[in-house]
């Protein structure tokens, strides 16, 4: 299982790690309500590189990116799933509105970003290139959402939503 990690505490690990000559993905995303989407994106992130690093968006930034009725999940429980998903090893909930700031903190060898994506669209694209990372887009066409899973959930009968 992956460790969640203050930023101070992640800093240092991948510090070490790079001192042992190790190499670090960072995959970064909401994850609320977590689906075959989610651990497909993370598990091809992971094979980018010798760790992976999974960045969750704090409560408040979820809500300011979907909405008030969101996350339905609190930060602390996204980041423990995240941290149990084969290939994660070290977890960080980051606050600020977009990764760019942790990205250029730990500088990892790769930044990988689902397929709704581009390298052109990839918001954090100039950070990545300022220290000499590069870009990875992975996992499975983006055929899941949570926005659309619980629409499904909405449109449930009382009975079956109970069970």
């Amino acid at each position: 299982m992956g460790e969640i990690l203050t930023q101070d505490a992640l800093i240092d690990r991948v510090s070490r790690d790079r001192a042992q000559g190790l190499t670090h993905a960072f995959a970064n995303g909401v994850f609320d309500l977590l689906h075959v989407g989610h651990v497909r994106y993370l598990q091809a992130a992971a094979a980018q590189a010798d760790r992976l690093i999974g960045a969750v968006n704090d409560d408040e930034s979820v809500r300011a990116l979907k909405g008030p009725t969101r996350p339905i999940l609190p930060a602390a429980d996204r980041a423990e799933l995240v941290a149990a998903i084969r290939g994660v090893d070290y977890v960080i909930i980051f606050s600020e509105p977009t990764v760019a700031p942790l990205l250029q903190r730990l500088q990892p060898a790769v930044h990988c970003k689902g397929t709704d994506y581009t390298e052109a669209t990839v918001p954090e694209r100039e950070t990545v290139r300022a220290y000499g990372g590069r870009i990875a887009i992975v996992g499975d066409p983006k055929d899941h959402s949570t926005r659309d899973l619980l629409g499904r959930i909405r449109k449930l009968p009382a009975e079956s939503a109970e069970s």
